[in-house]
């Protein structure tokens, strides 16, 4: 392409004007996303098992979140999240996993080694249905070019959801520079949630649905482990959103079918596919057998909400252990000696995974800001109307009737 001399300082003016406009963007989102509440915030408390000290997933040693959020008005909405889930080369020390296809109407990459293996082996990214292939090949550049590494194999582990009502996804819009950053800024502590990262367009029931994490602690009488939920909730608008039990989207007239049940006729908006992929950390010593058996009970944690897994909803749960107990080397010639939790010692955790999954899909309706982007406005959850929904049906400060310190 020939570019006059004499147009390049217009042509770089108009392109710092797009960035900053972009950056300010991110940052007015992220002011907004800073003063809405978290579920607890506002007394929804979930389930009876403490959180841990950061109510996210990071509270599992070891697990480090990282976003990179990709805004171009106005019709790009959309972004990466990395979970970068041990320290250490994964490569030659890769962690037990596994896999649960609630629904498996989905684009993820790198499942069938998974399953064939029941480890993992590099960071987890979650994007936008079509960035999935692009966010595969930077992050597979990205750690070859890591110290220590060498020529070989890399099967990376990417999941998706579909954020087209306010994102053009066909224009390629996450690039390597995104995952890179999502990467590298990768870190322990408070995780961002909402509309951030990959969840940045997406939609939850008839809201702004985004990123959300929880966590719960064992007490130490049934082993002390953590576990710690991250989801990015795009879940579709067919379904009814509750909130321990409330009726929340039936008090505020969006529930699934609403014109075929008070009317009668079908609706005339086509009810897009939703999905979510949902990622559960836990630092007790599990196999990968016992890895799915804690993958599928995350999905009763999504059902709680009000999810029924329908036809076009990519549904998955991605779990891991961070144990050294059942970290192995890649290959060895003699047998490696793992130490993993029995079947019998499996309950609590499925408990702490239901609760934490569960809260985790509110935390991201609650700090979600609304978002608009190709025609199309997904509104942020209205917290003070839900709010006396929730005490309209008695559902906030449950852990008050809890004896102190036994929650």
């Amino acid at each position: 392409m020939n570019l006059n001399n004499n147009r390049l300082p217009i042509l770089f003016r108009y392109l710092m004007t797009m960035l900053a406009a972009s950056a300010y963007v991110s940052t007015m989102i992220a002011d907004q996303i800073e003063k809405r509440p978290r579920a607890r915030d506002v007394g929804l408390i979930v389930g009876t098992m403490q959180t841990g000290k950061y109510n996210a997933i990071t509270d599992v040693e070891g697990v480090l979140v990282g976003h990179s959020t990709v805004i171009k008005e106005p019709n790009i909405h959309t972004g990466v999240t990395a979970i970068i889930p041990a320290p250490g080369n994964l490569y030659t020390n890769p962690i037990p996993a596994w896999i649960h296809a609630g629904n498996g109407y989905g684009k993820s990459v790198g499942l069938s080694q998974l399953l064939e293996f029941g480890e993992i082996e590099t960071p987890i990214l979650l994007t936008c249905t079509l960035c999935v292939w692009t966010a595969a090949d930077a992050m597979v550049d990205y750690l070859l070019e890591q110290p220590g590494e060498s020529q070989h194999t890399i099967n990376p582990i990417v999941g998706e959801t579909n954020d087209s009502i306010v994102s053009d996804m066909w224009t390629h819009p996450v690039q390597a520079e995104h995952v890179r950053e999502a990467l590298e800024s990768a870190k322990s502590g408070p995780v961002e949630e909402g509309s951030i990262g990959a969840g940045t367009g997406t939609q939850t029931y008839h809201w702004k649905g985004g990123i959300g994490t929880s966590s719960r602690v064992l007490p130490s009488s049934l082993g002390g482990y953590t576990v710690g939920v991250l989801v990015q909730s795009n879940l579709l608008a067919g379904a009814t959103l509750r909130m321990n039990g409330a009726p929340v989207a039936r008090e505020l007239g969006k529930y699934a079918y609403k014109k075929e049940l008070e009317e009668d006729r079908k609706d005339d908006k086509e009810v897009r596919g939703g999905s979510i992929m949902i990622v559960v950390a836990t630092d007790a010593p599990l196999d990968s057998r016992n890895l799915n058996r804690l993958a599928t009970r995350a999905m009763m944690g999504l059902a709680r909400t009000g999810s029924v897994a329908e036809n076009d909803s990519g549904d998955y749960v991605i779990a891991f252990s961070t144990s050294k107990l059942v970290r192995k080397v890649r290959s060895h010639d003699k047998p490696w000696p793992t130490e993993s939790l029995l079947a019998s010692s499996m309950s609590p955790l499925f408990t702490a995974t239901v609760e934490a999954t569960q809260e985790a899909i509110y935390n991201a309706l609650f700090k979600a800001t609304t978002v608009e982007g190709r025609g199309n406005k997904l509104e942020a959850l209205p917290i003070k109307e839900t709010v006396e929904i929730l005490k309209k049906y008695n559902v906030l400060d449950w852990d008050k009737t809890l004896p102190p310190g036994k929650h």
